[in-house]
């Protein structure tokens, strides 16, 4: 059903890119990816062009994922943190998305994204952030 373990996404107030070159000080590791608002092919307000949309960091067993919150959408101490599942399925995150969200919030509804992916966020009875990501091979 899933690739690997729950990786933890981190969110920002227009601090990511400072948290990432802190993190790979700290860490030593390496940056797989990073992608500004600017870069994207999605629609975001200009004063937000540098601010990261998505950057992945490894080191070793190490991974995490960061970007900076949309204007609005400021994220705060319980939220700044969320675990996204990469699943191998459709079905998969069909039915997780489902089982969450019996209980749960939707933050973010099942929908297919502009990354190529079928993507949701849900927040679950106990206040933790689930994204579920399925990307098709």
């Amino acid at each position: 059903m899933m690739k690997h373990q729950a990786a933890p996404y981190f969110s920002f107030s227009g601090e990511a890119k400072e948290a990432l070159d802190y993190y790979k000080e700290v860490f030593e590791g390496e940056v797989l990816a990073v992608q500004t608002f600017g870069e994207a092919d999605y629609p975001s307000p200009p004063e937000i062009a540098d601010q990261i949309m998505h950057a992945h960091f490894k080191k070793g067993e190490l991974s995490f994922m960061m970007s900076d919150s949309f204007p609005g959408h400021q994220p705060t101490v319980g939220n700044n943190i969320s675990l996204v599942l990469e699943l191998e399925s459709e079905e998969d995150i069909d039915t997780y998305y489902r089982r969450l969200t019996e209980k749960g919030t939707v933050v973010m509804e099942l929908q297919d994204t502009f990354w190529g992916a079928k993507y949701a966020k849900v927040k679950d009875p106990y206040g933790i952030h689930w994204d579920l990501n399925y990307t098709e091979k």
